[in-house]
């Protein structure tokens, strides 16, 4: 979606959002924080908690926000005072481009969330009005971490969730603070809980140590070896543990897992289907670890997504099917019954990122792919190509993907 050439059509790009405005009156002196390429690093990195204000002023639902966004940011400064704790930010994406492609921006206005310079995968979806916003950012600040005051409570988790405990000696060390600073990060992920003092002590044989619950009675704890003072390590184990490796992709999260900006690679399976989609998790994990962070390794259900399925000539009746959504095209993985051959799923990815699925897409198996007497053929197949570095797709390109089709349900 080009960003940069205002127009009177372009109005129609903005947020489709009805904006409902609750209990405004005049704004006073907002103190709004304008971002540019010299300042926006060190403005995010010290504020506990940033929401900044992506727009465009051609954008008549940007214009519509300004006064809302600036009264919401006087409400929250008397409640918080504390000038890094709350910042209240606003970048002019045609002014300021460079970081509108940073932070991939598509559509205005949004509202992204961050905490200590790290940008939150769930932007802001509220209410456009202030009471809204300002009981956002109060959500935001509540204690992400439950203290235990019994270890009995240990006992009584709810396991059909992640859970991530730590046992500390007290709350004032720096191995609390890079915990906090983590759930704070992860609070969407995983539940947080810690234990102090006496509480602790039976489990702090070794000293301060987190451990991790999986989902499910009977699966092992994971303990993290690392320096809990370390955020960065603790950071890492700790969102290897709260983020699946392969996530569901639905309606609700659909627009959210787009904005992330990096290719799907699609399980489309029957709900009741569980032993595709371990042997999928396996491949997965077998094959395609280091790819983590190119490519959302996904899984879908056939039913609520047989529109997608039609469009690359699939019915449910055919699942499972393993598909990428490049935010161009959809190329289908030849046959689910080679996923375990050694290798296949992850050339099929470096298939994408060298661009020769794009390619053979439009123009046909390669000429080195094709064998004498062998007729040139469109489809959507992948075969052996040279590896490359992953390509940055033009979202602005007319193309289908999964979500296309039934955007406006999300």
């Amino acid at each position: 979606m080009k960003l940069s050439a205002p127009s009177p059509s372009l109005d129609t790009r903005c947020v489709t959002v009805i904006l409902l405005v609750m209990g405004l009156s005049t704004p006073g002196a907002a103190e709004i924080t304008s971002l540019d390429s010299g300042n926006i690093d060190d403005v995010l990195n010290n504020a506990a908690v940033a929401l900044v204000n992506f727009y465009a002023d051609w954008c008549r639902f940007s214009q519509m926000l300004h006064p809302i966004f600036e009264e919401a940011s006087n409400t929250v400064r008397q409640e918080f005072p504390e000038a890094t704790q709350v910042v209240f930010a606003r970048v002019d994406c045609d002014q300021h481009s460079e970081i509108a492609q940073r932070y991939r921006i598509t559509k205005y206005p949004t509202l992204k969330l961050f905490r200590n310079g790290m940008m939150m995968k769930r932007e802001y979806r509220g209410q456009r009005s202030v009471v809204a916003i300002a009981d956002f950012i109060r959500q935001q600040q509540v204690d992400p971490v439950k203290e235990m005051n019994s270890m009995e409570e240990v006992n009584t988790l709810d396991r059909s969730k992640r859970n991530i405990i730590g046992y500390f000696e007290k709350k004032d060390s720096d191995s609390y603070h890079a915990y906090e600073k983590v759930a704070n990060i992860l609070r969407d992920d995983c539940t947080f809980l810690a234990a102090f003092g006496s509480v602790s002590e039976s489990e702090r044989f070794s000293g301060d140590n987190i451990i991790y619950k999986p989902v499910g009675e009977s699966v092992p704890d994971m303990i993290y070896l690392g320096s809990l003072a370390n955020f960065d390590l603790t950071y890492a184990w700790s969102q290897d543990k709260c983020v699946p490796l392969v996530r569901e992709i639905t309606f609700e999260n659909g627009e959210e897992l787009t904005e992330e900006g990096i290719p799907f690679l699609i399980l489309f399976h029957i709900r009741e289907d569980g032993e595709s989609l371990e042997k999928f998790q396996h491949e997965v994990a077998r094959q395609l670890i280091s790819e983590k962070g190119s490519v959302n390794f996904l899984h879908a259900d056939c039913e609520k997504f047989r529109h997608p399925l039609l469009h690359i000539q699939k019915t449910p009746a055919d699942c499972p099917v393993i598909a990428i959504d490049s935010f161009r095209h959809m190329y289908v993985f030849p046959d689910f019954k080679d996923l375990s051959i050694p290798g296949k799923l992850r050339q099929f990815v470096l298939d994408l990122n060298s661009g020769k699925l794009h390619r053979e897409f439009h123009h046909g198996p390669d000429p080195t792919d094709i064998t004498p007497g062998q007729e040139e053929t469109g489809e959507e197949v992948a075969s052996s190509p040279p590896e490359s570095s992953f390509q940055k797709l033009a979202p602005s390109e007319t193309r289908y993907t999964i979500l296309s089709r039934d955007r406006d349900e999300l």
